[in-house]
């Protein structure tokens, strides 16, 4: 078995790729671990909780204990599933905003600035503001992947809103177009109801040309020969075998799986791989390195009015909505509840976003676990720009075990301030006349935690992953010795390999991570194919005019 391009990975990235290069006529065959995304835990929006906790479509990783987090172990999960994490996030839009992009090219990622990435943006995006407004000249509306927003019917969401404008805060028609900083209508990859995955808007269509295939197998490593990439080892069947690429291997499994494939294929740090026995193709100490992610906190309030989704937390409720969604994908199941949003400055000094909100209408967790105290809200919020660093290690040779993480979350003092900051913050906004009429009191933290020192045992209990690692193979200069692909997304020291998923990114952007994980995808379309890339378009980004004096 054979082809021109060999994908390992149907993710974001690599359905995106999927699509782009056998459009272009050339032989595609990817291949992905995890099962089919069919059925309604995965592609009923509302049921967001289950498929990320369900082993049948998560790898079901787990940080090592944490040691800033009082030895935690965070979850994290990874899509093993047919459209890898787009099939089990929380379909939540967000371009990054366009300050991320310029810091990339600044760190060597050249030609991926904010000017030279908007184009694909552009490109990917089938864009529909849902009569909310928003900037339709920064955005696409003939690409694959489906942008839309929710009704925003629960009134809690347009107290959210005004809350943030009564704060003093900026209110903004559109985050993923001219302006980021403020409060405003929260973007879904939604369409017709039903979860608009990298699945669904590249690798369907792909599939249904002569020239794409698809095929389930684990993937177990690279094959090189002279320091050239041949094929992927896989296991399928039952038996070992090897899928032979005639013109490149790409890698696109996912910042934990694309850096413990390259290790377990010789391509890293020389000692590590020593350690395991594993013959050296080339070394490159960044893989596995500057691992980065978000994390998040969950501000929740008791409600005063029966407003909230927890009116519908029982299970003949959930019945109906399931009932409801199956015959005509519409009703609550129709959307991912996360329909207002926020990104705002937490200090004076800084020039954009570094805090992003989340708002949802009940007081529950991800693993779906409500609120004891039944009608409530929550606003998740978290820090966009952690300094804190972490890795991906192999535990052993055998490619059927896990591989090591460790995040190193909280290493820094200013990630501890950064989040008090944040609650401090969410604590006012809550505290505004918008939401005078729904709230009853504050369920966490509790109006007894105050102090630094009681703001710090919560956090440290109570923070979690917002699922967004990236960064562990990260883009650079070919003379970066950290630096694990060019800006061509070609893997540094071996020919004829390349990786291109949100392993690649130099830093993390803001907020959550699948839309420029399919950026990536689409733009290292062109770098393969060897066309020239689409021509920058330098639309300037709103930065507020007062952001060295005032932080908001």
């Amino acid at each position: 078995m054979e082809a021109d391009f060999v994908i390992v990975g149907a993710g974001s990235a690599g359905c995106a790729m999927a699509y782009r290069l056998s459009a272009a006529g050339a032989s595609v065959l990817v291949i992905e671990h995890g099962g089919t995304d069919r059925g309604p835990f995965i592609q009923m929006p509302a049921a967001l909780s289950y498929p990320m906790n369900m082993p049948l479509y998560d790898w079901g990783y787990q940080s090592e204990p944490e040691p800033h987090l009082g030895g935690r172990r965070l979850a994290t999960p990874r899509g093993k599933v047919i459209g890898g994490s787009s099939s089990i996030n929380g379909m939540v839009y967000v371009r990054g905003h366009a300050r991320d992009f310029d810091a990339w090219a600044g760190l060597g990622a050249d030609g991926w600035s904010y000017a030279d990435v908007l184009p694909y943006f552009r490109r990917m995006e089938n864009w529909h503001d849902g009569g909310h407004g928003g900037d339709a000249a920064w955005r696409g509306q003939d690409g694959p992947l489906h942008v839309t927003r929710g009704p925003r019917t629960n009134p809690l969401h347009h107290a959210f809103v005004e809350a943030g404008r009564q704060a003093g805060y900026e209110v903004t028609a559109d985050y993923n177009g001219e302006k980021q900083e403020g409060f405003g209508p929260m973007e879904q990859t939604i369409w017709k109801g039903r979860r608009w995955s990298a699945a669904n808007a590249y690798l369907r269509p792909a599939l249904k040309r002569p020239n794409c295939d698809l095929i389930r197998a684990f993937a177990r490593r690279v094959v090189t020969e002279d320091r050239r990439a041949t094929g992927v080892e896989v296991e399928h069947g039952g038996r070992i075998r090897v899928i032979r690429a005639r013109r490149e291997v790409i890698l696109a499994a996912s910042s934990i799986n694309s850096p413990k494939l390259l290790l377990l294929s010789g391509i890293g740090p020389a000692a590590e791989l020593a350690a395991h026995g594993i013959p050296l193709v080339a070394d490159r100490p960044g893989v596995g390195k500057n691992l980065q992610d978000h994390l998040e906190l969950y501000l929740q309030m008791a409600a005063s009015q029966p407003v909230t989704l927890y009116k519908h937390w029982n299970l003949l409720s959930k019945a109906l909505i399931g009932a409801q969604w199956l015959f005509t994908r519409t009703g609550l199941g129709a959307s991912n509840q996360f329909e207002s949003a926020a990104f705002v400055r937490s200090a004076p000094g800084v020039e954009y976003p570094d805090i992003q909100y989340h708002f949802l209408p009940i007081a529950v967790r991800y693993d779906g676990q409500a609120a004891a105290e039944g009608h409530g809200f929550q606003a998740h919020v978290g820090p966009m720009r952690s300094a804190s660093r972490g890795q991906i290690t192999l535990k052993s040779a055998d490619p059927k075990d896990a591989p090591g993480i460790l995040f190193n979350y909280m290493s820094h003092e200013k990630d501890w301030s950064d989040f008090r900051t944040c609650i401090r913050l969410t604590r006012e906004i809550f505290a505004q006349d918008a939401f005078r009429p729904f709230i009853r009191h504050e369920i966490q933290p509790g109006e007894t935690v105050q102090t630094d020192d009681e703001l710090n045992d919560f956090i440290r209990e109570h923070v979690e992953s917002a699922y967004h690692p990236s960064c562990s193979c990260r883009m650079g200069r070919r003379d970066d010795p950290m630096a694990v692909v060019d800006p061509e997304c070609r893997v540094i020291g071996v020919d004829n390999l390349r990786l291109a998923d949100s392993s690649v990114f130099p830093v993390i952007t803001n907020g959550n991570i699948n839309a420029p994980s399919i950026m990536v995808g689409e733009k290292a379309s062109d770098h393969i194919l060897g066309v020239s890339p689409l021509a920058p378009v330098n639309d300037r980004p709103w930065i507020s005019p007062r952001w060295q004096t005032e932080q908001r």
